[in-house]
């Protein structure tokens, strides 16, 4: 397991190299949303399914979001973040050429982890995904993550705070205030199905 301190992280990801460290709910990996094909490449992910971008405060991640659903995330941010949930909402146009998804949606979110939010406040936000293969069942402990993505280093310092272990839920905007439920997680949004 190779551990590394804030500062060489953020210089690893700067070049290129995705990075482990601790949210409050599943252990994520991470890299620069220019780099997101590595994400994919390490875990054997199907390019067809979407990163999250994580920020450290809602304004990182205002630019990405489409004029049509600003309103409805800015409240729902007040309201749930930093904390388990995760908003798909449609990318302002600027954003497009940064992902490789040809998808026009783009999941947020704002962990409740101080290591995570320091991590970001210094590099910018993340495209990640849960640090694991794909298929695999999540570990929670950077040892065990350790033994899945060998290559791959681990923030410091370990042992990490204890994670939740389940995923965040996921929510769709589908027009102005109007929220579908994608997948039920460690959070309940009253109203949303």
């Amino acid at each position: 397991m190779n551990v590394i301190a804030n500062k060489l992280a953020v210089e690893k990801l700067n070049i290129g190299l995705p990075i482990i460290f601790h949210t409050d709910t599943l252990p994520a990996i991470g890299c620069l949303p220019k780099f997101s094909e590595i994400i994919y490449k390490i875990k054997q992910r199907d390019v067809k399914k979407p990163l999250i971008l994580m920020g450290a405060e809602s304004f990182q991640l205002n630019e990405f979001v489409h004029k049509t659903a600003f309103e409805d995330y800015k409240y729902m941010a007040s309201r749930y973040w930093p904390g388990p949930l995760t908003m798909i909402i449609p990318i302002s146009e600027k954003s497009k050429p940064l992902f490789s998804n040809k998808n026009l949606t783009l999941g947020l979110r704002i962990p409740n982890s101080i290591m995570a939010n320091y991590l970001i406040k210094e590099s910018g936000p993340l495209l990640t995904s849960s640090a694991n293969i794909s298929g695999l069942p999540p570990s929670t402990n950077a040892k065990d993550i350790s033994f899945d993505l060998p290559n791959v280093d681990i923030l410091g310092p370990v042992p990490w705070p204890k994670c939740s272990g389940k995923a965040s839920t996921i929510i769709s905007w589908v027009n102005n205030e109007k929220w579908k439920l994608i997948r039920e997680g460690e959070v309940f949004i009253p109203g949303i199905k």
